[in-house]
């Protein structure tokens, strides 16, 4: 139960924060920002909202009674965070005067969350059809 509300009180706060920092981009920062900058932003926005949308859909389908599933989540959740935020930390610390480069590792990280997440669901499709 802990872990299906927590799956989606963060799914609705990330997707609240995506459609937030999508305005926050296509309004504010549209004049201060390259048009390379405006895309990366927007990347990290759609993967944001996508993987919300996600997130908020394996917690009325999983059924958190293994282990996996937690894994699943898990994945998903921390790669968003990096994902996502490490792009926006970038280029909102490029736009402003000093990038932050320790953040350029975390991206690919996060991708690879992301990845393993998909991954995991899918063997937990096979598993559970054989």
């Amino acid at each position: 139960m802990e872990n299906i509300l927590l799956t989606q009180v963060m799914g609705s706060l990330l997707g609240f924060l995506g459609v937030l920092f999508g305005a926050f981009g296509a309004h504010y920062l549209k004049g201060k920002l390259s048009e390379s900058q405006l895309q990366a932003f927007d990347t990290g926005v759609r993967y944001q909202l996508l993987h919300a949308v996600l997130l908020l859909v394996l917690s009325f389908n999983l059924s958190f009674t293994s282990d996996l599933e937690s894994y699943i989540v898990k994945a998903f959740l921390i790669g968003i965070l990096l994902f996502s935020f490490s792009i926006y930390g970038l280029v909102l610390s490029e736009a402003f005067g000093k990038k932050w480069r320790f953040l350029g590792p975390i991206t690919p990280l996060g991708g690879l969350l992301l990845l393993a997440g998909w991954a995991l669901l899918g063997y937990h499709f096979i598993a559970n059809f054989f």
